[in-house]
């Protein structure tokens, strides 16, 4: 694979996860799975096939869903050890992030 493909990421709600596919290719190249609610979006898996690791199809998947969540005016839950990563490394996503707010400390 070249290292200038295209990507295409799309939401596919009835698998609840987003799909990273190589422009002109059919096959995935990566996921991030979710769960949904109407204000929180957890996201809990991603994976990238082993041919494509390394060429950026993980942050296109958070990229994607974050700025869709974004959009829809949802809070991320980045469970998933490489949502939190990459959200770590890129402040002008932190403000997504869902904070609890316990009771304990009232």
């Amino acid at each position: 694979m070249e290292d200038n493909v295209v990507l295409n990421v799309k939401d596919v709600p009835e698998v609840k996860r987003y799909e990273a596919r190589v422009e002109g290719e059919s096959e995935i190249a990566g996921i991030a799975q979710y769960i949904r609610t109407h204000e929180l979006i957890a996201f809990v898996h991603t994976e990238v096939s082993p041919e494509y690791e390394g060429r950026g199809v993980g942050a296109a998947l958070v990229r994607a869903g974050l700025d869709e969540a974004r959009d829809a005016g949802l809070l991320v839950l980045p469970t998933c050890p490489f949502f939190a990563g990459w959200i770590a490394r890129h402040p002008e996503y932190q403000d997504l992030v869902y904070q609890s707010h316990s009771r304990a400390s009232d």
